[in-house]
């Protein structure tokens, strides 16, 4: 098969980026991928552990003169967030991702690229395969189903993966080292149906939000970047107080953790009434365009003739729905008064999907200070105490902390001074990581992040940069020289 990086430097972090690409790896499916790393590791004469949830534990030795050197446990996680434009026909469980280059970047076509965190496997696979870097005992650990709730980590046997620095490689911007992250839960809320029949003298319409940008819902949710579904509950309230629709079907979003793109919903009207609800779809676009005029430049609204619908929700189900959308909370909810620009809480309505008779509404709430993560549920169990929903917590996972003293932390700033003649930046991330868990399973050991600049990340626009990536693991590979 062709190699389409090839010729790309470092040559082996290319080579192995690109083998993942052609893996299936979307959360819950990391089998196939989790085999590739043991093969990998057997084919290198090295010691390797693939545990019950495929997470797997890679181990090397130190080089000569390293032997009496700290442990460093060098993680990254599997699975990737799988996304495409609408049309797209891709199949992520059988087609390599279609990926391309174009100047400083790797990206692909309507899909996600992986590179989220494909690129922090395919720089520890080479450090792992390298004969010629000095390096002190070295632990790899990859990990499954991050992106869904971080439970491959809270598998993790603690006894197998000891060590004193643990340095992991699922941050997206160069020269910032991050040094503590926003814990996080996963919010479902469900509202049953209660359904009527269709009047027959009803014309029904499919209303579809769509060109936004979407985004990391950590990284990306204090861009001002519009909700396909906040969007949507205002523009059906507005349908309902002016034409007095019917609602018949809505889904929007495609994961939990990323800024909803697009969003649809099928309603009904009175005939007469045809001329009056497209007035209002124009209106509510040229508004939604102006608010988003800056950070949302492609955002629509359409509509078009939809084939009848049998059954309708019924007014309570109608009404409590279009109140779950408005009052649900997107976004930023608190800033951090310690760090300026932190983002301190937020909630992102990421699904709305409809599953029988049940409404389900997926929220990814973060939050760096434990209280306030649970402030917001609390919020969230009033509003379905008020419109008959109910709500259950999945996968809750710790925050990592800031420790004032680190040794990593200074030798990466010392190396990054003297390789790149700037100062890296120290900074706290609203994202979730799985350092929480890991400093939880492993104990209170040096911990630090980093990774190299990639764009528009838990999107079909995703996109790598080369030279950073090079830049980043040749910084890597000197602090690992250094830690003899």
């Amino acid at each position: 098969m062709e190699r389409i990086l090839r010729g790309l430097e470092p040559e082996a972090v290319f080579r192995n980026f690109e083998d993942l690409t052609r893996i299936p790896r979307g959360s819950g499916n990391e089998k196939q991928v989790s085999d590739f790393l043991v093969q990998f590791a057997k084919s290198h004469g090295l010691e390797v552990i693939q545990d019950s949830v495929y997470n797997v534990i890679i181990k090397k030795p130190a080089t000569l003169g390293y032997e009496k050197s700290k442990r460093v446990i060098l993680q990254g996680h599997m699975d990737m967030v799988l996304l495409k434009e609408e049309d797209s026909i891709f199949d992520f469980e059988k087609d390599p991702i279609p990926i391309y280059v174009e100047g400083d970047y790797i990206k692909t076509k309507g899909t996600t690229l992986g590179a989220d965190n494909g690129i922090a496997l395919a720089m520890i696979m080479a450090i792992l395969e390298s004969k010629t870097l000095e390096h002190p005992p070295l632990t790899a650990l990859f990990t499954v189903s991050e992106e869904t709730g971080m439970d491959g980590v809270v598998h993790l046997n603690p006894k197998q993966i000891a060590g004193d620095i643990l340095i992991n490689l699922d941050s997206e911007e160069e020269g910032i080292f991050w040094v503590s992250c926003a814990g996080g839960v996963n919010n479902i809320v469900s509202l049953p149906i209660q359904w009527e029949k269709a009047l027959n003298d009803r014309e029904f319409y499919e209303i579809t939000i769509g060109g936004l940008l979407g985004g990391h819902s950590g990284t990306e949710i204090n861009k001002n970047r519009a909700s396909a579904i906040k969007l949507l509950g205002r523009l059906l309230q507005d349908l309902e107080e002016k034409v007095e629709m019917d609602l018949s079907f809505v889904e929007a979003g495609e994961k939990m953790n990323a800024i909803p793109q697009r969003a649809k919903a099928i309603i009904s009207i009175e005939e007469d009434k045809k001329d009056a609800l497209k007035k209002e779809v124009e209106k509510a676009q040229k508004i939604f365009q102006n608010e988003y005029r800056t950070s949302e430049p492609n955002l629509f609204i359409k509509i078009k003739e939809a084939p009848k619908q049998e059954k309708i929700f019924n007014k309570d189900t109608k009404r409590h729905f279009i109140a779950i959308l408005r009052l649900l909370p997107f976004g930023v909810q608190t800033m951090s008064a310690d760090i300026e620009g932190l983002v301190e809480s937020s909630n992102n309505i990421g699904v709305i999907e409809i599953k029988e008779n049940t409404i389900y509404f997926d929220n990814a709430i973060r939050s760096s200070v434990k209280s306030l993560k649970e402030e917001i549920n609390q919020r969230i169990q009033w509003i379905c105490q008020l419109t008959g929903a109910s709500m259950k917590l999945e996968g809750d996972y710790p925050e990592w902390q800031y420790k004032k003293q680190s040794p990593i932390r200074e030798l990466m700033q010392k190396v990054y001074q003297e390789m790149y003649q700037r100062p890296a930046r120290v900074e706290a991330l609203h994202a979730g990581l799985e350092c929480g868990f890991l400093k939880e399973k492993i104990g209170d050991i040096d911990m630090i992040s980093i990774g190299p600049n990639m764009y528009d990340v838990h999107t079909p626009h995703e996109h790598l940069s080369i030279s950073s990536t090079k830049r980043v693991f040749e910084f890597l590979c000197e602090v690992l020289r250094r830690l003899k």
